[in-house]
């Protein structure tokens, strides 16, 4: 929503909004765009009539703002209706769907256009440091958006992705989230089986083979259907090093080599499955090589994707946005990799609306197994959205079977306590990881803040 409010600005459009908290990038990127939000809901915010309503994903049926735009026949989009009428339909829409990866990958596409020379437009679920925004608004043709499984608002329940209409995709891997809208993992599949029906023979379609439910609900997609992974798949990437200056590649197609010594600064084998997805999608596009390894290597991240927020006296501190089991075990097998023989103290907040529920409680345990210590934060409370103690994660019970395994793991009553714990338990070498999809009390930087402070005493 910010990003969008940002582009209605930047073409001229006058843009008020509200919302109940405004935490960062989103405040910042307002604040750039000249939109101070009123931070409570009220009909007053109606007045003077706007001549539209974009209404997000978090709006009620129940929401003040909302009865008083039906009730006044103001009228109103969706998030994705808007970004389709105001932008994409005049572009070439390339997208990146899918559990994993969407914001890094839509990123570094966008980095490699831009470097291309091409100028494109992108709409992200976080901020690329290339670009220290969410969303770009260029004069060329390309569009790269990260498209969202998720509800599209309270009068359609379909996933956003849905909206975008695009001419080429990349799925990255189909798995179980958002378990406050999807069933169980069939209903997930069934909305990237809607995607996939979309698609023509004229669209292009770039599929993680590793998936293998990425690859069942593409089957019998009418596009091009292009497969890539580090282990399956036509296209592959092959010879991966990583290290603490990032990660080296190169490519195989059906086993013939095709690009080498491809660099990256993000590391990771997750990036480098991102990087060539990438590469293929763009490569069947119509960039060349040259093209595609000079953006690869320009590419700088995200925030919040494994970024180093700082380090104080051998301390390395990383802010992170892993909420998702396969998520933080990819995180944390990426900075092990990149920091070897460096101990690993995680702290993690059980905040989106899948790891506050029990649905993985077992998955959460087996995914800390590459840290030396583990600090849980209490499971966070939405107000629109209150889960019953029965459904909660456990967070104690997740703390036992985490040390089972083998990490010290504790089951922390609050940030405050996290901060003591974490700063008390580390010393020179260590990294200080923080994971939640929410701002986490700005833990990370408290650490920071804490370690400068112990290093003066």
């Amino acid at each position: 929503m910010a990003a969008l409010a940002g582009m209605l600005a930047q073409r001229g459009l006058h843009v008020t909004g509200s919302d109940s908290q405004v935490y960062e990038p989103a405040a910042s990127i307002l604040r750039r765009s000249g939109i101070q939000p009123r931070t409570e809901y009220s009909p007053a915010n109606l007045q003077p009539v706007p001549d539209l309503v974009v209404v997000g994903n978090v709006i009620t049926r129940s929401n003040p703002e909302a009865i008083a735009v039906l009730a006044r026949n103001i009228p109103y989009l969706s998030m994705p209706e808007a970004l389709w009428h105001f932008f994409l339909k005049e572009r070439r829409v390339l997208m990146v769907a899918g559990t994993h990866g969407k914001t890094t990958s839509a990123a570094m596409m966008a980095r490699v256009l831009e470097m291309a020379g091409r100028d494109p437009s992108m709409v992200i679920g976080g901020v690329s440091q290339d670009f220290d925004s969410n969303y770009r608004y260029g004069a060329g043709g390309e569009f790269v958006i990260e498209g969202d499984e998720y509800d599209t608002a309270f009068f359609d329940k379909g996933p956003k992705f849905l909206h975008y209409r695009p001419c080429a995709a990349i799925i990255t891997a189909v798995e179980f989230d958002h378990a406050d809208i999807y069933r169980d993992l069939d209903h997930v599949k069934a909305s990237f089986r809607a995607l996939s029906d979309q698609f023509g023979s004229e669209h292009i379609v770039a599929v993680c083979a590793d998936s293998a439910d990425a690859l069942e609900v593409t089957n019998n997609t009418r596009a091009q259907r292009l497969t890539f992974g580090l282990d399956h798949g036509e296209y592959r990437a092959v010879d991966i090093r990583v290290g603490a200056q990032g990660a080296t590649f190169s490519i195989v197609r059906n086993d013939r080599l095709i690009a080498s010594d491809l660099r990256l600064h993000v590391g990771g084998r997750m990036n480098v499955a991102n990087a060539l997805g990438v590469w293929v999608l763009l490569m069947h596009c119509g960039l060349g090589e040259p093209e595609l390894a000079r953006g690869l290597a320009g590419f700088s991240g995200v925030v919040r994707r494994q970024q180093v927020v700082g380090e104080v006296n051998g301390i390395l501190v990383i802010d992170d946005f892993a909420h998702h089991p396969t998520a933080i075990r990819a995180t944390l097998e990426a900075v092990a990799e990149r920091y070897a023989r460096r101990r690993i103290l995680v702290a993690f907040e059980p905040r989106s609306n899948t790891s506050r529920r029990a649905v993985f409680q077992d998955a959460f345990a087996e995914a800390f197994d590459r840290a030396a210590r583990v600090y849980l934060a209490p499971v966070y409370f939405k107000q629109n959205d209150p889960i019953p103690l029965e459904a909660r994660l456990d967070v104690p019970k997740l703390a036992n079977s985490i040390s089972r395994r083998g990490p010290v793991a504790f089951a922390c009553s609050s940030v405050d306590e996290i901060v003591e714990q974490m700063i008390a338990d580390c010393r020179a070498g260590d990294v200080l990881l923080c994971m939640s999809n929410g701002p986490f009390d700005d833990l990370p930087r408290r650490l920071l803040k804490e370690l400068y402070r112990r290093a003066q005493d």
